[in-house]
């Protein structure tokens, strides 16, 4: 073997021993539709920018390389997808991911089939949800290994076909654990409490900004403990669990957004699944 090959298939071992050994690769990287892609950026002293799909994307870094974390929305197809980093395009792929079905019935119908007064409602309301969802900090997320909000045992999971009385609407873009109402609800990661409300579909709604577009959502609540503005520490405690909004009894509901997706909080706590 030449000098010149020995030298790229040390080159490539050394490449692929380094991915491997990333932790944050070996906890995040699930790229599927509503999963996460982790992108290297390279080594550079300054932080590089990345977009995916005209959004800005969070990028951190790990030990000497620069990674970027990009949410996949469900809508996604799988295939071929593209991160832009400054002048390069970096190609990554999606997998396929078939989620299970879930039909719910409903005694209130409007919760169904709302009314113009409640669509008009529905509507602003979204308005304002999709604005916090794409609140991008510069702020670094104090952990991506998160802690799970409540201890309890999952009654729903995320990406999950949702059919209420037989009509299919938006499949459920978090997890649903199973547990009273009144328990506390803690935050998984320090940030800052951007949103809250009281809206048709969620209820009582807390909205938390981990940093660069990392975005935490808790709703249904029975009682919100804080207020927009505060600054959150791991583990403070943003409200109690509850059944507002369209629910079928208490328990908690927990989105995670990455630029702009939701994606499996799952992934962040070490329950994803396949």
């Amino acid at each position: 073997m030449s000098r010149f090959l020995s030298a790229v298939l040390l080159l490539c071992l050394t490449y692929n021993a380094h991915a491997a050994d990333s932790y944050i690769t070996r906890l995040l990287n699930k790229p599927v539709p509503g999963g996460v892609a982790v992108i290297e950026l390279g080594t550079g002293a300054q932080a590089p920018k990345a977009t995916y799909e005209g959004k800005p994307v969070l990028v951190i870094k790990e030990q000497d390389t620069w990674r970027a974390i990009v949410g996949i929305p469900l809508t996604v197809k799988p295939g071929t997808q593209t991160l832009s980093s400054g002048s390069r395009q970096l190609t990554f792929t999606v997998g396929n991911k078939k989620y299970p079905e879930q039909r719910i019935t409903l005694k209130n119908q409007r919760q169904v089939n709302p009314n113009p007064a409640d669509i008009k409602r529905i509507d602003n309301e979204l308005a304002i949800q999709i604005k916090a969802y794409r609140t991008f900090s510069p702020n670094t997320p104090s952990n991506l290994l998160l802690d799970k909000p409540v201890n309890g045992p999952l009654s729903s999971k995320f990406g999950v076909r949702r059919f209420f009385n037989g009509e299919e609407r938006n499949p459920h873009a978090g997890l649903d654990f199973a547990v009273p109402a009144g328990t506390p609800i803690k935050t998984p990661a320090a940030g800052k409490v951007i949103l809250i409300g009281n809206y048709f579909f969620n209820g009582n709604t807390v909205f938390v900004d981990h940093g660069q577009g990392f975005i935490s959502m808790f709703c249904h609540m029975s009682k919100i403990d804080t207020t927009v503005g505060q600054q959150l520490a791991r583990g403070d405690v943003v409200g109690k669990v509850g059944s507002t909004g369209r629910a079928t009894g208490p328990h908690m509901h927990w989105n995670i957004s990455l630029n702009d997706a939701r994606v499996d909080p799952a992934i962040f706590i070490g329950a994803f699944q396949p």
